[in-house]
């Protein structure tokens, strides 16, 4: 007789599943985290994973080369106290030695080569370079952080208690949308760099330079409306969830709030504008540097090398392009790392 008309009880379909039933009937991935889920997607992204790759080795060589360089980034060679000038050792090609080097190469000595050359003073070009890759990386993060900070605390202030200080807050930030950014950032770096000189006399922040400290400055004024309008939008559609509200009725502070259940939901935002942001504050640092307002001699940084490089452009062409193609190399891997980072991390583009 067919089971499917009997009354009696199929006792081979209470026996317990097997481990192979369960896992074919379980079609479960491991349970994960945000933020190693992000990760996960994130190194899946051959062109992002190359980028952050890059990106490292720069900053790593940038901190370890110059603490082993035999050279210093302002030592003048061909300058030594009590002795005549030897300006052999001015505007060397790559590889190249200067006379004194060359005596002492013929006496059995190791010199150490000029693998860029020298500039104009007699300097190692490659230490400048590497020292400036440094000073326009630590520009552009600090820079960020600063644009962060002040971003991230006006744009959540904005978008939880809305209103008259949402709109008094959206109304600043359209005054200074409608500034031309290039014209104020000029006219910031070149004021500050006069009031700031006697200000910063004497003090810890006087071997920092006036120029850099204009610079932070002229990015707190100006470069935060972009992350704040970010922010402002992330909180608008957060703050109505139940959780929120549940904070609410318990008698939670709004700052608490924001603290500890808005911002958070808005880490991704936050993550991608700023590795976004760190492009965009070098290439302004360089820009800044190459027009003159930028780091202070004899400080290098890419762009006042490549403004220093205009004066021999048709003797020493490699002097511009240097500098340029680290610039260039290091902006391109972090818009494609944060083009990744958006990739990775956005829950709106998941699939």
């Amino acid at each position: 007789m067919d089971k499917k008309f009997t009354m009696h009880l199929d006792v081979d379909a209470f026996l317990p599943a097997t481990d192979e039933e369960k896992a074919y009937m379980v079609q479960m991935r491991p349970s994960s985290t945000f933020f190693k889920d992000g990760i996960k997607r994130l190194l899946k992204n051959k062109v992002a994973t190359v980028s952050l790759i890059i990106i490292v080795i720069i900053t790593l060589s940038s901190l370890i080369i110059p603490t082993v360089w035999p050279y210093e980034f302002d030592d003048m060679l061909g300058v030594r106290p009590g002795e005549p000038v030897d300006a052999s050792f001015n505007n060397l090609s790559p590889f190249e030695y200067g006379k004194t080097e060359l005596a002492r190469i013929e006496a059995g000595e190791k010199v150490f080569p000029h693998i860029f050359g020298t500039d104009s003073s007699g300097r190692d070009y490659f230490i400048r370079v590497v020292k400036g890759t440094r000073i326009s990386l630590a520009v552009g993060f600090f820079a960020s952080i600063i644009v962060l900070i002040i971003g991230m605390t006006i744009g959540s202030i904005a978008g939880y208690f809305g209103g008259k200080v949402d709109l008094i807050i959206m109304r600043i930030v359209d005054i200074i949308y409608s500034l031309p950014d290039m014209l104020m950032v000029i006219l910031l770096a070149s004021v500050l760099k006069q009031t700031l000189a006697p200000a910063l006399e004497g003090t810890a922040l006087a071997s920092i330079g006036t120029n850099i400290i204009s610079l932070f400055i002229v990015f707190g004024l100006l470069y935060w409306v972009s992350m704040s309008r970010l922010i402002r939008g992330q909180i608008l559609s957060l703050r109505e969830q139940e959780y929120v509200l549940a904070s609410q009725a318990a008698g939670a502070k709004g700052s608490w709030i924001i603290r500890k259940h808005l911002l958070p939901n808005c880490i991704s935002v936050v993550i991608i504008s700023t590795a976004l942001q760190i492009p965009n504050a070098i290439f302004t640092e360089s820009f800044l540097s190459f027009l003159g307002l930028g780091v202070n001699a004899p400080m290098p940084s890419l762009g006042s090398l490549a403004s220093d490089a205009l004066n021999g452009l048709s003797s020493y062409p490699y002097r511009m392009v240097i500098p340029a193609l680290v610039i260039s190399l290091i902006v391109l891997s972090l818009n494609l790392f944060g083009d990744g980072l958006r990739d990775a991390f956005d829950p709106k583009l998941r699939t």
